[in-house]
């Protein structure tokens, strides 16, 4: 099996050695997304709910450059340095997602890259 690397530029540049996505087949693994302006590389302002916000918009440019939508994500994986932030996330998170909602975890972390409150990543397939 092959595997395609997916890159684009409305979504933050990898800062580290990975890929944006990858798929295979007709799979798409999604790296982690922060609450990173992919026009400026910088931590977004705000609270959770911003950083939730930049976070899945984040990980929406990066569905549609593999030729796919949320609407095709099947698992995400939150992750937050402060489960007090959950009710938050989750209000965001329905901005985003609609019913039939793909599965979930979500668990709090010590910390995450650049100081971030919120991560987000994902599996989509595609048909």
């Amino acid at each position: 099996m092959s595997r395609q690397i997916i890159q684009t530029d409305k979504a933050p540049a990898a800062i580290g050695p990975y890929s944006q996505a990858v798929r295979a087949g007709n799979t798409v693994y999604l790296s982690g997304q922060i609450p990173l302006d992919p026009g400026t590389g910088l931590l977004v302002e705000g609270d959770i709910s911003a950083q939730a916000r930049r976070s899945f918009e984040n990980l929406k440019a990066v569905c549609e450059a593999a030729g796919g939508s949320l609407a095709d994500v099947v698992r995400l994986g939150l992750y937050l340095t402060d489960l007090d932030n959950f009710a938050a996330v989750n209000a965001v998170m329905g901005e985003f997602f609609k019913a039939p909602y793909p599965a979930r975890s979500t668990i709090e972390v010590a910390g995450l890259p650049r100081g971030a409150g919120f991560e987000v990543d994902a599996v989509m397939v595609l048909d």
